[in-house]
């Protein structure tokens, strides 16, 4: 069985919502017009148009990002220094929410290793689980976190599938944006730990879209 065909057979929504039509798609790429006209470096300005989006549509929570190519993070010398090709294609699956929403784990796992990451615009307190499907290891990062949901937290700890792993962090906290969860899949690791990478640029896309795969695999969220 390949890893795409695992990733199909696992998995349920990180962010428990019912009913399926409450997922609301969010454009966050360069492509989306509407955004020129809004300071997207202001975690209130684009929180209040994530949330009219979600508004709009009557839904609960507002998903997408993965491979997206987004001009949001040019705030931040975390994405764009002298030394590398800016970083602006988004590697992971995100999901918009109130602050302290509580994030369920897909699948059963261990707490492989966590941090609170606090370069501006990064991911803030982050949880990586490490999963084992019959011998197929692999890993899934959960960022913009709580810092509650890091601070008693220990590695090696088991999470079973549904079962609360962390809340959402506020502005304060994640990175300064939204709240909301990036969700990622992580094949190889490599010496990474509490951390990886969730932005890269053009240049590394192929490596990086072959190491991370779509997490809609996982979460189904077309269903």
């Amino acid at each position: 069985m390949n890893f795409t065909a695992i990733l199909e057979k696992l998995g349920d929504h990180p962010i428990r919502v019912m009913d399926a039509s409450k997922y609301i798609p969010l454009n966050l790429s360069e492509t989306n017009a509407e955004l020129n006209t809004i300071d997207v470096s202001s975690a209130k300005k684009l929180g209040d148009y994530v949330n009219r989006v979600i508004s709009k549509n009557y839904g609960q929570v507002a998903y997408g990002g993965y491979l997206e190519k987004r001009n949001i993070y040019k705030r931040s010398i975390h994405f764009n220094n002298e030394v590398e090709e800016e970083r602006n294609i988004h590697l992971g699956m995100d999901l918009w929410c109130e602050v302290e929403t509580p994030i369920y784990a897909p699948l059963n796992g261990t707490v492989h290793s966590f941090n609170n990451n606090r370069n501006y615009g990064d991911y803030g307190p982050t949880i990586i689980l490490k999963h084992d499907f019959n011998g197929v290891v692999f890993y899934t990062l959960y960022g913009h976190l709580s810092l509650a949901s890091i601070t008693d937290l220990k590695v090696g700890r088991i999470f079973k599938q549904n079962e609360i792993i962390a809340t959402l962090g506020d502005p304060t906290v994640n990175g300064d944006y939204p709240p909301h969860l990036h969700f990622q899949i992580i094949k190889d690791l490599g010496d990474f730990k509490g951390d990886y990478p969730g932005v890269c640029n053009k240049k590394d896309l192929e490596f990086y879209k072959n190491n991370c795969p779509n997490p809609e695999l996982v979460l189904n969220l077309e269903s």
